[in-house]
């Protein structure tokens, strides 16, 4: 088995040492700084997760870019969208959690997997409602930013389908179809139609 890359980021030093050798003790994984090779995974520790911990976590965010495992005492008030947008795919009770579950965790963070403790899903799915009723909805798009013009071209060109093609079809002009693309792969930097198709896809909305 292909050994998972773990990169450490704690509060403290101390907490950094006992962290980064109990995880290194494992044939599964291996600990590395981030500065040469790579990450597969991220373990974030911080006893708390205020603001100065979540300027943390958006840096390690925007430096690695890769699945998170957060342990913490107590989410405060983090706003949990921007948890999530952190690629943040599990959140661990730090007083609790066991070192099998650590572990478990960082595996399942490697695989594409998550772990949100039952009240923490709940939030967040009350969370996302909020953010589809309120302020995607009267903006007339879904949870992937997508308009439904936008997913019907989509849908046609995933089909094979030219641009005349999609606009006899839609009953739309070629140049509303091209103006459709343009303005979506531009809102979503998004670099062409493939790039645009796969996107949608991911999303679930084709």
């Amino acid at each position: 088995m292909e050994q998972v890359r773990v990169a450490v980021q704690t509060s403290d030093p101390m907490s950094h040492v006992g962290l980064a050798s109990f995880l290194g003790s494992h044939r599964e994984l291996t600990v590395v700084d981030g500065t040469g090779e790579q990450p597969d995974v991220v373990v974030f520790s911080s006893d708390r997760l205020g603001s100065e911990a979540m300027a943390r976590l958006r840096q390690t965010a925007a430096e690695f870019a890769k699945p998170t495992v957060l342990m913490t005492g107590d989410l405060g008030d983090a706003p949990l969208l921007t948890v999530v947008e952190c690629h943040v795919v599990a959140i661990l009770p730090k007083a609790t959690v066991t070192g099998t579950q650590l572990v478990d965790s960082v595996l399942a963070a490697a695989e594409g997997n998550g772990v949100m403790p039952r009240d923490v899903l709940g939030q967040l799915l009350r969370r996302v409602e909020v953010l589809q009723r309120e302020v995607l909805a009267p903006n007339g798009l879904n949870a992937s930013g997508l308009q439904p013009r936008e997913v019907d071209v989509l849908r046609l060109i995933a089909d094979g389908w030219d641009t005349e093609e999609i606009a006899q079809e839609l009953k739309y002009s070629e140049r509303t179809v091209k103006n459709v693309i343009y303005n979506m792969t531009a809102r979503l930097h998004l670099r062409n139609r493939a790039h645009a198709v796969a996107y949608a896809l991911r999303a679930g909305v084709i």
